[in-house]
């Protein structure tokens, strides 16, 4: 686990959980079976973030990439959170090495360094431990 993560799990994790996701003792939404969820929640646009850090620090790319649009998002609740999102990816002008914040890092506007990934991301927070674990990473 990266020290980093673990981090910066730590300062975005309360905002990382929403709870809407929670069903309520009547749901008939039972513990893990996985549920849409909004892609606007913010809960997922955190995890989101969270799958794009782990592209990030695996791929070769000399640019950070940032996501630029989630399609698709599923939460199961499975002794926390585990959300799967189908996320675009896109190539930013902010190089690693600088350690930029991602936020203020803008897309490619030059056509031959414009890129864009689509990836499947399984992103399992815990909010009690403060940890996040990503089993699943495909970008492509």
């Amino acid at each position: 686990s990266h020290p980093f993560m673990s981090l910066m799990c730590f300062t975005l994790i309360f905002c990382a959980v929403s709870v809407t996701n929670v069903p309520s003792p009547h749901s008939t939404v039972r513990p893990g079976s996985p549920v849409p969820v909004n892609t606007n929640n913010p809960g997922v646009r955190k995890a989101a973030r969270f799958g794009v850090y782990r592209y990030n620090n695996s791929s070769n790319d000399l640019f950070l990439f940032k996501e630029s649009q989630i399609n698709k998002a599923m939460v199961q609740i499975v002794r926390g959170l585990k959300y799967m999102l189908h996320v675009e990816i896109k190539r930013t002008v902010c190089e690693k090495r600088d350690h930029s914040s991602l936020d203020s890092c803008h897309f490619q506007r030059e056509k031959n360094l414009q890129r864009m990934l689509r990836c499947y991301f399984e992103i399992w927070i815990t909010p009690w431990t403060h940890k996040v674990h990503i089993p699943v990473a495909h970008c492509h």
